[in-house]
């Protein structure tokens, strides 16, 4: 069995914070009628903390349902016990994996497991698949990794109705093959201007979504 396509609560022994903050996502679908909802692991929930987000998300009645350190098999738990019930958003955005260990084929079936969880309960929805982001001031084994799994949920994806795989973070990798802690303080998560410059063409394709329908832009293969 694979641990990544296998919904696992996270563990939380010490203060119940992840059980907490999933409660407190299920009772937002049930209280709110969000546009978008975004879910996955700590880039997307600090993106909600920016002034970006007030910018540009907030308008389009976005939820983030992200919580830190998670794992794709803790977010399949939470989108299979209420996060995703009693709400209907147009748009369902994933970003997801790279807090896994184990292999690119491994990671990426826990994504696509997201996304088929996701489709069963939200069938009306477009669904974008974020690529995961390049990681480390360096090239190393870990952004390796991310890239071959990246490949693997594009050609995936292909074959699926209404669902994208939209590839940001390219632009964080410079010439020389460094990641700037300009974009990312730590070389894992994003800055201000990291999230500006990598969450772009989400923000540019969500606009164009809510505003001209996804029928007429599904016609367009992804890239």
């Amino acid at each position: 069995m694979n641990p990544a396509a296998t919904p696992t609560p996270k563990p939380d022994t010490q203060d119940g914070r992840w059980m907490n903050v999933h409660n407190r996502y299920v009772s937002e679908a049930k209280e709110k009628e969000p546009e978008v909802i975004m879910i996955g692991d700590s880039l997307i929930q600090h993106l909600e903390h920016l002034d970006y987000w007030n910018r540009v998300y907030a308008p389009m009645h976005t939820l983030n349902f992200g919580i830190g350190g998670d794992e794709t098999q803790h977010v399949l738990w939470r989108i299979s016990n209420g996060e995703l019930d009693n709400v209907k958003p147009k748009v369902v955005v994933i970003l997801a994996g790279t807090n896994n260990s184990g292999s690119s084929e491994e990671i990426a079936e826990g994504i696509l497991e997201i996304v088929k969880v996701v489709r069963d309960k939200q069938p009306d929805a477009y669904i974008v698949l974020l690529s995961l982001l390049p990681r480390g001031h360096l090239p190393n084994p870990l952004r390796d990794r991310n890239e071959a799994i990246n490949v693997i949920i594009k050609e995936k994806a292909l074959a699926m109705n209404k669902v994208e795989v939209l590839s940001i973070g390219q632009c964080l990798v410079q010439p020389d093959g460094t990641i700037s802690h300009h974009d990312m303080y730590d070389y894992l998560h994003l800055t201000n201007a990291g999230y500006e410059k990598a969450f772009e063409p989400l923000a540019e394709l969500l606009q164009q979504l809510l505003s001209e329908g996804e029928v007429e832009h599904d016609l367009t293969p992804s890239e």
